[in-house]
Formats: C-alpha cells, sequence, structure tokens
C-alpha cells in the first residue's frame, strides 16, 4: 500500500485536516492516510498542548464520524522513548509493515524548516515528503534550496488547495467563547 504519514498536534482535529486527507486519498494516489499523534513538536511550546493519548483519543472521534474517510489514527509516537523524532517513525512504521511504501506529509513551512530536522536527508531519500501549500510560504524556492544540496530528495509539490484554517484559530475561538463547530470535525 502506499501510505500517507500525516504527523501532528492536532489540537484539534478540523475540516483543514479532513480536507488534506480527503486530497490525499483521492487527488494524490495515497490508498491510505496514517494520522500520527504527535507527543510533542520540539518547535511548539510543551506546556500549552494537552496530552497525546487524549488528543489520539479526540482524533478516534472525529475520525469515527467520518467513516468514508481512507485514514487510521495512529499512535505509535505516543509509545516511543523521547525524543520523537520523525525518522524514528517513518523507520518504525517500515519496520512494522515492510510491504507498504511511506510518505512523509508537510506543509510548506515545515519544506522551509526541513534542514533543521534530525536526519532530514535520509527522511528525503528514502521516504520522501509530499507539501500541501501555506499562506506565507513559496514551496518552490524551498524545494530549490533543498535540491541544491542534493537533487536525489523526493520532495513533491502538491497542487492542492490553501487550507485557511489552523488549530491556533480555533483554540483562540474557543477561548474567547466563540462558536468553532462549524471548523470541528
Amino acid at each position: 500500500m502506499n501510505v500517507a504519514v500525516y504527523s501532528g498536534s492536532f489540537n484539534p482535529l478540523h475540516k483543514g485536516h479532513e480536507a488534506i486527507i480527503r486530497f490525499l486519498t483521492r487527488e494524490a494516489g495515497f490508498d491510505i492516510v496514517y494520522l500520527v499523534v504527535t507527543p510533542q513538536n520540539p518547535f511548539k511550546d510543551r506546556h500549552s498542548l494537552p496530552a497525546g493519548k487524549d488528543r489520539y483519543n479526540a482524533a478516534l472521534d472525529a475520525l469515527s464520524r467520518h467513516p468514508e474517510l481512507k485514514v487510521k489514527a495512529c499512535d505509535i509516537e505516543l509509545k516511543m522513548l523521547p525524543p520523537q523524532y520523525t525518522i524514528n517513525t517513518l523507520d518504525a512504521l517500515k519496520a512494522r509493515e515492510p510491504e507498504n511504501k511511506f510518505t512523509l506529509v508537510i506543509g510548506a513551512d515545515n519544506l522551509a524548516n526541513f534542514l533543521g530536522w534530525r536526519y532530514h536527508e535520509r527522511i528525503l531519500l528514502e521516504y520522501g515528503v509530499v507539501v500541501f501549500p501555506r499562506k506565507g510560504y513559496h514551496r518552490g524556492h524551498a524545494k530549490a534550496r533543498l535540491l541544491k544540496e542534493n537533487p536525489l530528495y523526493k520532495i513533491e509539490l502538491l497542487k492542492a488547495p490553501l487550507v485557511t484554517i489552523s488549530s491556533t484559530q480555533i483554540r483562540e475561538g474557543l477561548a474567547t467563547g466563540k462558536d468553532m463547530s462549524k471548523w470541528l470535525m
């Protein structure tokens, strides 16, 4: 199977995530999306994030309302010893399911900073990335910079619609008492 590995905090899982999942399986040729709930993003504040198990359970709940989606919530990182580097997650998935092909899903903001990721070379050579657009980030420039480092890197820029909602916006709206239910999965 061709598996898209979509990892993140998913705090909360929202309609933008749903749109990305749908695009991956309907337009980008993936058989299934593994939604990997991360315990802690090393680039984010540790104190503002609910426990990984709570976010995983919330993801299971949200996905249960969308049985038509070709997606599976995955808690593999919640069971790994820290630090949970993406390369370790990809390697663990490959060891567990050697018959599958795994590709990492990232946003353009992550591609712009990919040189700072642990073992980014291995990720780009062995697994590859598919990249969604993000407002304020030029994916073409980031891809060109990475390919200058190694032209064999596997980087695909997806021709997907721009997702305009974020988990941060939803959390901020909820904190001020706004009804954000139309944005939640």
